[in-house]
């Protein structure tokens, strides 16, 4: 019932000493949150108004004494170093993605166990023998699914535009 008689004059008197809505609305919640914990101890239910008035004047100090202390510890804080300006290196990001995609999705087409073999040897620049120790395969059966995995690349390539002799990316990245 306090509340409800009493919460407009005291977000108009916090929302004029802040000139922000929301923390306007704030500082009202705290206000009564207060007057509750101090309600058997220094209430007088006869005037009520000027007792939540002082208590959101107080509010509204701590809050200001809160702002001030937090741009003091800001203040301390070393300055941030200047960013580096990427904007340069732009175009370039843009096509090492678009040749990532290109490559991931011709990656894709392969059976997933060329894919492994292929980003293995490849990719990660991995010996045959590496390479079978990192699947449990024979070295013989990663030779001849990285070998198919070239030769389905090389096709998909040729499909694409390229011609026959042309060395592709995966093959110039894959030369031993």
């Amino acid at each position: 019932m306090l509340f409800e008689r009493h919460a407009d004059p005291i977000y108009n008197y916090c929302y004029r000493r802040i000139g922000d809505r929301a923390t306007a609305q704030e500082l009202l919640s705290v206000v009564f949150l207060e007057a509750w914990r101090r309600r058997d101890t220094e209430m007088q239910l006869e005037t009520p108004l000027p007792f939540l008035y002082g208590i959101a004047t107080n509010v509204i100090r701590h809050q200001r004494r809160s702002q001030r202390r937090f741009a003091a510890a800001l203040s301390r804080l070393p300055r941030p170093l200047p960013e580096p300006d990427f904007a340069g290196d732009a175009a370039s990001r843009v096509d090492l993605e678009r040749n990532a995609r290109e490559a991931l999705d011709a990656l894709r087409t392969l059976p997933r166990r060329e894919q492994e073999v292929f980003v293995l040897c490849v990719g990660m620049e991995l010996s045959y023998e590496q390479a079978a120790a990192a699947l449990g395969l024979p070295v013989g059966t990663v030779r001849s699914r990285l070998s198919r995995a070239r030769g389905r690349l090389r096709e998909l390539n040729v499909s694409s535009g390229h011609k026959k002799g042309e060395s592709t990316k995966y093959e110039e990245a894959s030369q031993p």
